[in-house]
């Protein structure tokens, strides 16, 4: 019996592909967020949100997510990201749910877009709740002494 050799490329194939594939799962394990330079930013795999903080409308907590129409993205476990329509305006909206059972953070900004979002931690929801709240209410005082 003699034994075949297998060629090196397919060697460096296999192991390309499964370090992509751990990659892919490590960007969309969880949210990525980061507030700076006056914006939110949110980091999911390929789903990428960066708010202005001063275009914030309105930010408040949720128990679940109102119907929608997934037009990208995915569901796995407790798990819920990607680009939604909503049923009754048809609008886009983004989710970056780590958690279904937990509250969600609904942030309206730029008038009428719509975005859901938590952390698997719910202290860390809470603490990024907390921090877009402020801000909010800093915005808000900030046009009243204007007018």
């Amino acid at each position: 019996m003699s034994k075949r050799k297998r060629h090196w490329l397919w060697n460096v194939l296999i192991v390309l592909t499964l370090v992509l594939c751990v990659l892919t799962f490590v960007e969309h394990y969880k949210n990525w967020h980061k507030i700076e330079e006056g914006n939110l930013k949110i980091f999911s795999g390929i789903y990428y949100q960066k708010i202005p903080l001063s275009e914030l409308d309105s930010v408040l907590f949720v128990e679940k997510l109102p119907e929608m129409e997934r037009s990208s993205g995915f569901s796995w476990m407790e798990k819920e990201k990607g680009v939604f329509n909503d049923s009754i305006t048809n609008a886009k909206v983004y989710v970056f749910v780590d958690d279904l059972y937990q509250q969600k953070i609904k942030v309206v900004h730029h008038d009428s877009l719509k975005m859901y979002v938590n952390l698997r931690d719910s202290l860390k929801t809470e603490e990024l709740f907390a921090i877009l709240q402020t801000e909010l209410m800093n915005q808000k005082e900030t046009a009243k002494g204007v007018q």
